[in-house]
């Protein structure tokens, strides 16, 4: 680990510092679910034009990095609001991940020889 890495457990404490010291207070849970939203149909907006078929119009600037840490800012205010330990959470979805698929996506023809990172 980088010595400026920080975990998500951190992040949660960071996010709820901030909040805080200067946003008063959280925004409701409807209304962060909603600027959630909002948050991926702009990251989808970035990703349809740096990666898909449509192009930016004059004066866009391709903020990915900027636009998935709205995401994820909004998802920790959430996990906060609603006492979910995303630390926790994110291994038991791993651990469920990992009893279900382990052996579906390596028998699928469709991923063999495919695109890859």
């Amino acid at each position: 680990m980088h010595k400026d890495d920080i975990t998500i457990r951190q992040a949660q404490q960071m996010v709820d510092d901030w909040i805080r010291t200067y946003g008063v207070r959280y925004f409701s849970e409807l209304t962060n679910m909603a600027v959630l939203t909002e948050e991926v149909g702009e990251l989808a907006r970035v990703i349809a034009r740096t990666y898909g078929d449509q192009s930016f119009k004059p004066g866009e600037k391709a903020n990915l990095g900027d636009e998935m840490a709205d995401v994820l800012w909004v998802l920790l205010c959430l996990a906060n609001q609603t006492g979910t330990d995303l630390t926790a959470e994110l291994r038991r979805n791993i651990e469920k991940k990992t009893r279900r698929d382990k052996d579906r996506h390596a028998n699928n023809d469709k991923l063999k020889g495919g695109n890859s990172l």
